[in-house]
């Protein structure tokens, strides 16, 4: 599309272009800017002037409107929730028994690390926990014994101990959740 422009505006005035193999040359073309500062550079800017032809703006360090905006302003670490009896929400929060040989670690958010992956389009359900520390096979026995004896048929799981991962085929993620809340974790 390029080289047809310059073919056209040759044959107009072939004085200025030259075509040879494809390729299209210029010559003696006078460049339309010489200047080569950027537009946009803090140097092609005008001065400011005299400070004085601007209104006298006060300068306040802790504005009172300044706490709405900090309930929007998402916080920099997650802060450590209050001690309740019960939550709303079912939450518990973590206090694991001593005697249990594994340990599964809460999320930067307190949350369970209890996830389900669809994949396939929806045709492979995995439930995946994450964070284990500890004996990984134990856990791993328990789980499946006790989806196992609530379902009536054998389940596949897979173990991957050097990330401190197990995978369950299917959506167990709600019977998970309950055995490793029971469990204090």
């Amino acid at each position: 599309m390029l080289s047809r422009t310059f073919i056209n505006i040759s044959r107009k005035n072939p004085s200025i272009f030259r075509i040879s193999d494809k390729h299209v040359l210029l010559q003696n073309v006078p460049s339309a800017t010489t200047d080569c500062s950027r537009m946009s550079s803090f140097r092609s800017s005008e001065p400011v002037g005299d400070i004085n032809q601007f209104p006298q703006v006060e300068v306040v360090r802790n504005a009172p409107e300044w706490k709405y905006v900090e309930r929007i302003i998402a916080p920099r670490v997650v802060p450590i929730p209050a001690a309740k009896q019960e939550y709303p929400s079912g939450w518990k929060p973590p206090s694991p028994k001593a005697d249990l040989k594994y340990f599964v670690a809460r999320t930067k958010n307190y949350m369970l690390p209890v996830y389900l992956r669809r994949t396939f389009r929806g045709q492979r359900i995995v439930t995946a926990v994450r964070r284990i520390d500890g004996d990984i096979w134990q856990l791993e026995a328990e789980l499946r014994y006790l989806i196992e004896k609530k379902l009536d048929k054998p389940i596949v799981t897979r173990v991957n101990e050097m990330n401190g991962q197990i995978e369950l085929k299917g959506d167990f993620v709600t019977i998970v959740e309950q055995f490793l809340l029971d469990k204090g974790l």
